[in-house]
């Protein structure tokens, strides 16, 4: 066989072969893609965080705190959580279902029991919008300090005695706006003549006793001594008033709290109001 031969034979050999590999790979199985396994979705919880920026001496309340998803494995031990962890739901239907139910469950109960336990609760560092809600940062009613913190700059807190008759029946609570009313003998007037001053108008009753919190509905506190909030410059007027004795609360109606506290205008002759007992003047009651 001759060179040329042999160089056709193996030529036609070759064409062959590829041209049987090309047929097979035409009509082949394409062969399945990789499949990579899906990461588990991490376990979430929620931690009550502030909605809005928070200032020294604002109260918590369910419109300046929400809960914020947080995942469970990067939680601090401080933050305050829901108590529920779960996995997310796979899928944007099952998400909104989920977010609906959270959503739903949030308005109904107020946004569950750990928020409402925080509720009224004082800021005692700034806290900023999206940051954990911690027990370092507020303080509540009856701990160390909770008095000074919930005292606004310029007014001081000042505890006078009172009963039953002196403090309209027992019916003062913490929270009440009242008037104070001193009434003492008159040392400008001979006879034992008694004069009743106004010493401040319209201050804010701050506790009963240890009780800074209003009692339920229907119910009163009956203590010995309540806690009002002065201005700064009042306060020695009430410290006097208050060694002289006889001192009167008078409860204001909700319709009159308005504006701030101010000083009572004093005993003016001009202005009194002379009671008699027994055919001889007993009382000067000051009418401002």
């Amino acid at each position: 066989m001759t060179p040329a031969r042999i160089a056709i034979v193996l030529v036609a050999l070759v064409a062959s072969v590829v041209l049987a590999l090309f047929v097979h790979n035409m009509f082949a199985q394409p062969k399945p893609a990789p499949v990579i396994a899906a990461a588990p979705a991490p376990a979430m919880t929620r931690v009550l965080v502030a909605k809005a920026d928070l200032a020294i001496g604002d109260r918590l309340s369910p419109d300046n705190m929400t809960w914020q998803s947080w995942p469970a494995t990067t939680l601090n031990a401080e933050y305050i959580t829901d108590g529920q962890t779960a996995t997310a739901p796979q899928g944007a239907a099952a998400t909104a279902i989920n977010k609906a139910g959270t959503v739903v469950g949030d308005i109904t109960t107020g946004g569950g029991p750990k928020m409402q336990s925080l509720v009224g609760a004082i800021v005692r560092e700034s806290i900023y919008t999206g940051q954990p809600i911690t027990d370092k940062v507020i303080i509540r009613s009856g701990d160390t300090s909770y008095m000074a913190v919930r005292l606004p700059s310029g007014m001081r807190a000042i505890s006078v005695p009172i009963n039953v008759e002196s403090a309209a029946g027992g019916f003062i609570n913490p929270g009440d706006h009242i008037d104070l009313f001193s009434t003492h003998a008159d040392t400008s007037k001979s006879g034992g003549a008694m004069v009743t001053e106004l010493v401040l108008s319209n201050v804010i009753v701050l506790a009963v006793d240890q009780h800074t919190d209003s009692p339920k509905t229907g119910s009163s506190i009956v203590g010995a001594t309540a806690t009002i909030e002065v201005p700064d410059a009042a306060a020695q007027s009430v410290a006097k008033a208050r060694t002289q004795g006889g001192l009167t609360l008078a409860l204001r109606s909700y319709a009159d709290i308005g504006g701030t506290a101010s000083h009572g205008t004093g005993a003016d002759d001009s202005h009194s109001i002379r009671i008699f007992k027994g055919g001889s003047s007993a009382e000067v009651v000051s009418a401002p």
